[in-house]
């Protein structure tokens, strides 16, 4: 009995399959060591965020493709008798995983296509926020806006479907162009010296948004460079036009993306204490509403006494 369970141990332990699962599991041990010992290197080197995301990333890659090259080398004398299960399988299994096939082809698409990457600001099928990770399957956002009347985080995470990038545009804030051109209007009243209101606004214009003119020009001249379209205008620019009710000034200017709304308390906090400076001759319009009192109805009624006989 002893002699037959020691026989059926080594022809078990001698097999080449289990030595062939046995060289898998020690590789994909020295695999992992290998790749946490390089990451904890390399991160200690490394400062930026961005950078010490994307070698994790790089690694977290490098070391899959290595164990599934490594299965694939020992298994390779096995893998032909299974060519043809293997074409039948994958039918059933990529029709039945049309949408996983799809977010795996969006991440290579995202990857490659520079769509956008970790950072951006962008929207993807209707949803607004920042890239916090970009997954095999899916990306995630940190949203920003829904109950949040502006451009700042409401707090929730958002995963989305990479296979959206091919059914949906893709908005990205801050990829070539980190830069939004932005307008608020201005109303002022009738009878308010006009053009000392249009140098008010194009003076706080310049001086709170003015100083990323410089850098915006530049990177707008690459856009132009890379792509086909015109030299816009990147000054803070003013415009008038005048309707039925006041004065309707805008003021054009090009700002961060992530900073629209406090350049806006900017800009209006300065023109609200411009304005009143002037003391009277440039006033802010606001719509009024007259309501007229109905005249005064007199009415009689004539009783008439009538006399019913019977």
């Amino acid at each position: 009995m002893d002699n037959r369970v020691w026989r059926a141990a080594s022809e078990w332990l001698f097999d080449p399959t289990v030595g062939k699962f046995v060289t898998i599991v020690a590789g994909i041990i020295i695999i992992s060591v290998l790749t946490r010992a390089t990451r904890r290197v390399l991160l200690s080197h490394i400062e930026s965020t961005d950078n010490l995301y994307r070698l994790r990333k790089v690694l977290n890659g490098a070391g899959t493709l290595a164990a599934i090259i490594l299965v694939t080398v020992v298994f390779s004398d096995k893998l032909g008798n299974l060519t043809v299960a293997f074409g039948v399988a994958g039918a059933g299994i990529a029709f039945a995983l049309q949408e996983v096939i799809a977010s795996i082809a969006g991440w290579v698409a995202v990857s490659f296509g520079n769509f956008y990457s970790v950072g951006d600001r962008v929207q993807l099928g209707g949803i607004i926020g920042d890239v916090v990770d970009i997954g095999v399957l899916r990306t995630t956002l940190m949203e920003i806006g829904q109950w949040v009347k502006a451009d700042l985080y409401n707090g929730r995470i958002v995963r989305v479907a990479n296979s959206f990038v091919f059914k949906e545009p893709v908005f990205n804030y801050s990829g070539d162009f980190p830069f939004l051109w932005d307008e608020i209007s201005v109303p002022v009243k009738y009878g308010s010296d006009y053009k000392r209101a249009r140098e008010i606004l194009q003076r706080i214009a310049d001086e709170a948004v003015g100083g990323l003119v410089p850098e915006a020009q530049k990177t707008w001249r690459a856009m132009v460079n890379k792509y086909r379209i015109e030299d816009a205008q990147i000054e803070p620019m003013v415009t008038l036009i005048a309707n039925d009710n006041w004065m309707e000034f805008t003021v054009r200017y090009v700002t961060d993306y992530k900073r629209r709304r406090s350049t806006k308390d900017i800009l209006f906090t300065r023109i609200l204490e411009a304005f009143d400076a002037t003391n009277g001759k440039v006033t802010l319009a606001s719509a009024t509403f007259h309501l007229v009192d109905a005249p005064v109805f007199n009415v009689r009624i004539a009783n008439q006494d009538q006399n019913v006989s019977n």
